[in-house]
């Protein structure tokens, strides 16, 4: 792992415990989990937002103020709120994907639960994307949730990553394999 990142990834996991435990002392996990779902839209869908977060033109103050009115705007727990506040103090508002993420995996390690990205050449339907779950939860013995993402390059089959195993079906990937085969005889 590069420095910066392990840098990062540290400081996203020191924010994550603690604001997990606040939540969880106060009953609010439930609105941790909704204000992680908008911070999430938020770094997707907008680019001012991100360039709040990463940029180091803005001053402490610009990023607090900035912080402060969209916690307002957002609705966000006073919890989330002032551990964001607290990051612009710090000058450390760079870490905030890692810390939604890391405070998603938290959650749902607590619930007993795991994510597994599931990366498919069209859409699952509703009981394939079931049956996958159930499937997984057999080998895991935890609640799979799937974050499903489409990738026509695929042709056909699916990846399927939980934790730090892989599980690659796709065609794409087999036609690879026949083709490095090829090479190896010719």
């Amino acid at each position: 792992m590069s420095e910066p990142a392990s840098i990062s990834t540290g400081i996203a996991q020191r924010y994550a415990t603690a604001v997990y435990e606040l939540a969880k002392e106060t009953k609010k996990v439930k609105a941790l989990e909704s204000d992680l779902d908008g911070l999430q839209d938020a770094m997707t869908n907008s680019d001012d937002f991100r360039a709040l977060i990463h940029s180091p033109i803005y001053s402490r103050d610009e990023q607090a103020g900035a912080i402060a009115a969209i916690a307002k705007k957002m609705k966000l727990s006073p919890t989330t709120a002032n551990t964001l506040s607290l990051m612009a103090a710090k000058r450390r508002l760079f870490v905030l994907p890692q810390l939604v993420q890391t405070l998603r995996d938290v959650i749902a390690e607590d619930k007993g639960e795991i994510a597994a990205e599931v990366t498919s050449a069209k859409a699952l339907t509703k009981a394939q994307s079931d049956k996958l779950a159930a499937s997984l939860k057999v080998t895991t013995g935890k609640t799979v949730t799937l974050n499903q993402t489409v990738d026509e390059s695929l042709i056909g089959g699916l990846i399927v990553k939980v934790g730090s195993k892989m599980i690659d079906t796709s065609i794409r990937s087999k036609l690879n394999s026949l083709q490095n085969a090829m090479k190896e005889v010719g």
